[in-house]
């Protein structure tokens, strides 16, 4: 076997280091892998895996590579905990979050804003959207990128998918890609409220 060492660090000198050990350990447990069964696997010894896992040095790419093919995932998901130790949490409280009304012509309808991310590449938000059934307007058809899924929380609708038309009722769901044209059609009851989160990149 061959391990492949850029250089050694005692343990508090190396905090990428740490976050690398701490995806490896992870992985390999998710997985219900012994540092042996994973040596065996990747062509690297079950000394230099405790060594990674437990912060002691930095993995040449090649060795992370090998650990990455091994596990059966991309080379990234070795490094998901190196990146900033800033990051942002929203807790919204039942009943809360920010309240805004959207207007598009003659339509009106109130969205609460339960969640907003930005960071590079990605952008998602999370909204709790209340449509009134008006028979002078419409809700504004959409088309856009990334993904998007919607739960419907009380009443129903026709949702618009590209061509196809989808009764949703309270407790359905939907996840779709947002490249085609879409958007709720005709409300079918007084009220209905749906939550909506799209993912998208930037």
């Amino acid at each position: 076997m061959t391990d492949q060492v850029v250089n050694k660090k005692p343990l508090s000198d190396s905090g990428v280091d740490e976050a690398v050990g701490k995806a490896l350990r992870a992985l390999r447990e998710a997985n219900n892998l012994t540092a042996r069964d994973l040596s065996s696997r990747a062509n690297v010894s079950a000394a230099m895996i405790s060594r990674i896992e437990n912060g002691q040095v930095s993995p040449s790419l090649s060795t992370l590579e090998s650990l990455a093919q091994a596990l059966e995932v991309p080379i990234v998901s070795l490094l998901r905990e190196t990146g900033t130790a800033t990051a942002d949490i929203t807790h919204v409280k039942a009943g809360q979050g920010l309240v805004s009304t959207r207007v598009a012509g003659k339509h009106s309808h109130d969205f609460t804003a339960l969640g907003f991310h930005r960071r590079p590449g990605l952008e998602f938000e999370a909204l709790m959207i209340t449509l009134d059934r008006r028979d002078d307007s419409r809700p504004p058809i959409y088309n856009g990128h990334g993904c998007l899924f919607i739960y419907a929380l009380e009443g129903e609708a026709i949702y618009l998918y590209g061509d196809r038309e989808i009764h949703l009722h309270e407790g359905d769901s939907l996840s779709l890609d947002a490249e085609l044209r879409y958007g709720i059609k005709e409300v079918l009851t007084p009220v209905f409220r749906y939550l909506s989160v799209q993912a998208s990149g930037r």
